[in-house]
């Protein structure tokens, strides 16, 4: 077994891991959404690298986003209205300890919640982000750019970003909000390309006036993200809408123009800087015009827009925008006599995640990690950084971060991506500012069990696809008519329709909970309340491994849907096993106890391997199998049977004690609305 366990054909694990679930705003509770999506797989992945690797040795950081435009405008509409009376900061706060009280209560398992502009993180960050602009600025990639931002004459002030809405102007976008230089997609742009706008404040039209900030080279780097993309995309931990996406800006500057205006083109052609004409193909109602860089296609514009030229504009990279002129905003350092310039929320927030993990390392207790220099887990070769996102944050985290990783010069390691699909609601896209609104986190714990809805939740595969969340209790559509009143039965009072949100938790509370009442029940009764005295049969323990290995290796390549598959499948046939056994047994004493070994191992790689995603129901079998939580579900000791287990801790495995299992006791049990009146 020693040799199977360290061949080299298993994955391999670094040697310290940090995991980051992203950051939601400071002005929202957390919806299904945040959940679903990110905070479940991350922590996941997270307690599965703690059994692995040592809990020693894993940093599972996020935090709530403090700061930015859209909490301003949050708190201002509040407070205007009457409706709150606090600082912005008791504002966030509520929002953070609300969206706490949410991880907790789905048992997610971070070694730190703070937020940017909450101590004790807030120190940290705002020394970071001092250190990180003055560090780019020095390396040459920090650019002064006077650009132009939204006025709103009659309220007599600048707007920030989500107080301008308009509609995107990048071409094929299909996004329904845009704001001051970006879309609720993503896409990045200039705020005079923005069409339509319209100022949150009065309602009127903004004007545009000039203003200084400080930009990062972003263009710069499409070289080092071409290779970048290369290595990804041979990267079986890397999925590939992380590639695909990044790829769609690493394009040369484009401007569209509709065919019916090519006359008014040509005319104006000659004042344009040096351009390539590509060809309407096929079908296509728009012929486009290539530059050089994205300095020369922003110069075209201005000569088009004089001439009357209707255009639309590609994707391309564009220098990433570092600071801005908010109030509400970590302050940005004064470079080259401009001062009074807070950081935007979208660049503090990717290094964020090594500020948390300063703030843990650092308030941590002695022993805690098995470093405390933020370093080690950053930048060391044998450490890596998992970073699980939704599709739509992909250009921040996978763009900008990579680069300005590489521009920093402090040896950080690129990370790797998980982006996830949207979790859809109903089949729909939910957004809590859209006009779906999704369930709360906190008001799905009314009908279902945080197990329950981790283990559907993982099980949805949403690395491969957007897959729609469709609770039955939430059902409003209509299931049949009553044949005795003609009324409409909705989906939701209908008991004949199944919820497929409990498709999974069926697998936890029948197919699980029985093998493990079965071992222990069989066990008082046959075995004097200790382990059986004979080991599992060969055939039961290379099964045990089997499954184990398979696991690991999903894991590794960050597909939980199909690592959890497995384990069901093998669970399932164990218990069928037990059953068959148990019964042919019949009245010969060493048959049973033979079957009850078997299935003792069957319940020990399952509880194992189930561990990272319904925790408290694992650790339960943990105790009554009479071990402590990290002998169980340590790796060192993946392989081993009860028996083996009990040996190598030192025991003599005829003597191990089993705790006593209540009667009817559920390891998994329903939620009470579940259970019939």
């Amino acid at each position: 077994m020693a040799t199977e366990a360290t061949a080299s054909s298993r994955p391999h694990f670094p040697a310290r891991a940090v995991v980051t679930a992203g950051m939601p705003y400071g002005n929202k509770n957390l919806h299904f959404g945040h959940i679903a999506g990110v905070f479940v797989p991350a922590d996941f992945f997270a307690r599965f690298l703690r059994d692995r690797i040592g809990e020693q040795n894993v940093l599972f950081v996020s935090g709530t986003d403090c700061f930015g435009s859209p909490i301003m405008e949050g708190y201002r509409k509040l407070t205007e209205a009457g409706e709150f009376s606090g600082t912005i900061t008791d504002y966030v706060r509520g929002h953070h300890d609300n969206q706490k009280a949410a991880l907790d209560a789905y048992e997610i398992s971070l070694d730190i919640y703070s937020g940017s502009g909450l101590e004790p993180a807030r120190t940290f960050h705002a020394k970071l982000t001092d250190e990180w602009i003055r560090r780019l600025y020095e390396r040459g990639v920090l650019k002064k750019r006077s650009t132009l931002q939204f006025y709103d004459t009659q309220a007599q002030t600048f707007l920030n970003g989500r107080q301008v809405i308009g509609h995107c102007p990048v071409r094929g976008c299909k996004s329904e909000k845009a704001y001051a230089d970006e879309c609720d997609l993503g896409h990045q742009f200039d705020p005079e390309e923005l069409i339509n706008p319209v100022s949150q404040l009065t309602g009127t039209k903004p004007e545009l006036r000039p203003c200084d900030n400080w930009y990062f080279d972003l263009p710069a780097f499409r070289d080092a993200l071409d290779e970048l993309m290369d290595e990804w995309d041979a990267d079986p931990q890397v999925r590939g809408v992380v590639t695909k996406t990044v790829r769609e800006s690493l394009v040369a500057p484009v401007i569209y123009i509709k065919n019916e205006l090519r006359e008014s083109f040509d005319a104006t052609a000659e004042k344009l800087p040096a351009h390539t004409v590509h060809e309407p193909q096929g079908n296509q109602a728009s012929f486009s015009v290539e530059f050089a860089d994205w300095e020369a296609r922003d110069e075209a514009r201005e000569v088009l827009e004089a001439a009357h030229v209707r255009f639309r504009t590609g994707k391309c990279l564009l220098p990433f925008r570092i600071t801005g002129n908010i109030d509400w905003g970590v302050a940005a350092p004064e470079l080259e006599g401009v001062s009074g310039l807070t950081v935007w929320c979208w660049p503090e927030s990717l290094w964020a995640p090594i500020s948390f993990s300063q703030t843990a390392l650092a308030t941590s207790e002695e022993g805690r990690y098995s470093s405390t220099d933020w370093r080690d887990w950053w930048c060391a070769d044998d450490s890596q950084v998992f970073q699980f996102i939704g599709q739509d944050n992909i250009y921040f985290y996978c763009v900008a971060q990579p680069a300005m990783w590489e521009a920093m010069g402090w040896g950080l390691k690129q990370t790797t991506p998980v982006a996830n699909y949207h979790v859809l609601f109903m089949n729909k896209k939910a957004s809590s500012s859209g006009a779906i609104k999704p369930p709360m986190a906190a008001e799905l714990l009314d009908h279902y069990t945080p197990e329950q809805l981790r283990a559907h939740w993982l099980s949805l595969a949403l690395d491969a696809k957007a897959v729609s969340f469709s609770p039955k209790p939430y059902d409003t559509s209509v299931s049949h008519k009553d044949k005795k009143t003609g009324e409409e039965v909705l989906v939701k009072d209908d008991p004949r329709v199944v919820d497929p949100a409990l498709k999974e938790s069926a697998f936890l509370t029948n197919i699980f909970n029985r093998l493990a009442r079965s071992c222990f029940y069989g066990a008082a009764k046959a075995c004097g309340g200790k382990l059986p005295a004979v080991e599992a049969s060969a055939e039961v323990a290379e099964e045990c491994r089997r499954v184990t290995l398979e696991f690991e290796r999903a894991v590794h390549d960050l597909d939980f849907h199909g690592a959890l598959a497995g384990v069901e499948e093998f669970c399932r046939a164990a218990n069928k096993r037990w059953d068959g056994a148990s019964k042919a047994a019949g009245d010969d004493a060493d048959a049973y106890v033979a079957a009850l070994a078997d299935a003792f191992a069957a319940l020990r790689t399952t509880a194992l391997l189930m561990h990272p995603a319904v925790p408290a129901g694992c650790e339960l079998v943990a105790e009554h199998m009479g071990f402590a939580a990290h002998d169980f579900f340590s790796w060192e000791h993946a392989l081993a049977t009860p028996r083996e287990l009990a040996f190598a801790l030192g025991e003599n495995p005829d003597e191990h004690a089993i705790v006593e299992l209540p009667p009817r006791f559920d390891f998994f049990r329903k939620h009470e609305s579940q259970y019939k009146k």
